[in-house]
């Protein structure tokens, strides 16, 4: 497993979140990225690993189709529910 090299960001609530709940799940980011793939959304390894770090904006599509995909709601990854 690597470490992140960048400091996290600042520019999203989700990022840890989405990271906490794929590992969870025992998912790699491989696998989220082709559910996403799947799901529509055009997201990359880069852009991934960004948005964890919170160093990348989120969309609202990419939201909701990464609660979906890990199943949670919208309103755990926005930190709104336990």
């Amino acid at each position: 497993m690597r470490l992140r090299k960048q400091e996290l960001g600042d520019r999203n609530l989700v990022g840890a979140r989405v990271e906490a709940a794929r590992k969870k799940r025992g998912m790699k980011q491989k696998e989220l990225l082709a559910q996403l793939q799947v799901s529509g959304v055009d997201m990359n390894a880069s852009g991934l690993s960004k948005l964890e770090g919170q160093i990348r904006y989120v969309t609202d599509v990419e939201l909701v189709a990464l609660a979906d995909i890990l199943e949670v709601s919208v309103d755990f990854l926005l930190g709104r529910d336990k």
